[in-house]
C-alpha cells in the first residue's frame, strides 16, 4: 500500500516479485474505494514520507485508516494474515494502533518513534540481531546477525511507561535489535544504535508475531549487489541479508493460507 510521499513501494514489490509473489501496489484511496482488503494474503506499508510526515511521521496515514477502515484492518489482523511496516510503515503501524498490539487498534498510543537522539537524519548501514525466542514469523529465515541500511529522522523507539517495555520483553515482542558487528547488542551506543532507541529496538512484533514493524530497510539489502562493498571486494552473492525476512513472510503465507 502507498500514499503521497511513499517512495520505497517499488523496492519492496521487486523483492516479493523475485520470490514469485503476485504483487499489487495500491494507493490507500484504492482500498477506500474498493473495500477489497480481504482479497490479499499479506499487507506491506513501505518506507517514505507519507503525506510529507506533517504533524509527525506516519500520523496522518495511520489516523486516516482508523477513521475509514478500522474494522477492515481489525479483521485482517485477526485473520493472522501478515502485516509488515518498514521505516515510515513502522511509524504508521504504531500510529494506527496495530503495534505493539496488546489491545488491537488501541487509539491511545503506548509507544512512539521519536526524533533521533542525534537530532539529524541518519543514513547508514547497521548491524541487527534477531531474537530467536520471538514468535515473529518474519525472522524465521533471517540470519542471526544481519546488516540493513537505515534512512530516517524519527526512528527512536520510546515509551512513557516502563511497564510497556517490560511487557514487550516478557512477551518476546522485541524481534530485532541494533547490534555491533560481532553480534553484541549496542546498549544504546551511537552509531551502532543510530537513533537512541530504548532496548536497542530496531523492530517489534505483535503478541502473535504476525505483524512486524522495523526501522531498517530489508528491501535495500535484498539483492547481493545492494551491499555497499560488493564492487570493492568483487564478492557478488545473489541475495543480501534482507532476503530472509521477505522469504519468511512468503513461507508463512504459503503454509497458512
Amino acid at each position: 500500500m502507498r500514499v503521497g510521499g511513499t517512495n520505497r513501494d517499488t523496492d519492496a514489490a521487486r523483492a516479493f516479485e523475485n520470490l514469485g509473489v503476485n504483487v499489487e501496489v495500491l494507493h490507500l484511496n484504492d482500498i477506500l474505494r474498493r473495500r477489497n482488503l480481504f482479497t490479499y494474503q499479506g499487507l506491506v506499508f513501505p518506507g517514505g514520507f507519507a503525506y510529507g510526515d506533517y504533524v509527525r511521521a506516519g500520523a496522518i496515514w495511520g489516523k486516516r485508516m482508523l477513521a475509514f477502515i478500522k474494522e477492515d484492518l481489525r479483521k485482517f489482523a485477526e485473520s493472522k494474515k501478515p502485516i509488515l511496516g518498514i521505516c515510515n510503515g513502522f511509524q504508521v503501524l504504531v500510529e494506527a494502533g496495530l503495534l505493539p498490539g496488546f489491545e488491537l487498534l488501541q487509539e491511545t498510543q503506548q509507544v512512539a518513534l521519536a526524533g533521533n537522539a542525534s537530532s539529524k537524519f541518519e543514513c547508514r548501514w547497521v548491524y541487527l540481531k534477531k531474537n530467536p525466542q520471538s514468535k515473529c514469523i518474519f525472522t524465521k529465515e533471517m540470519l542471526d546477525i544481519v546488516r540493513f541500511p537505515v534512512a530516517h529522522a524519527e526512528g527512536r523507539f520510546i515509551t512513557e511507561n516502563p511497564e510497556v517495555l517490560q511487557r514487550l520483553v516478557e512477551g518476546e515482542q522485541v524481534a530485532i535489535q541494533y547490534a555491533t558487528k560481532n553480534g553484541t547488542l549496542s546498549n544504546g551506543s551511537y552509531p551502532s544504535n543510530p537513533n537512541g532507541s530504548a532496548l536497542d529496538v530496531a523492530g517489534i512484533c505483535n503478541p502473535e508475531g504476525t505483524i512486524l514493524g522495523l526501522m531498517p530497510h530489508p528491501e535495500d539489502a535484498f539483492f547481493g549487489y545492494q551491499v555497499p562493498e560488493w564492487t570493492r571486494e568483487r564478492k557478488i552473492e545473489t541475495y543480501g541479508d534482507g532476503f530472509g525476512l521477505f522469504k519468511s513472510m512468503v513461507d508463512h503465507i504459503e503454509m497458512a493460507f
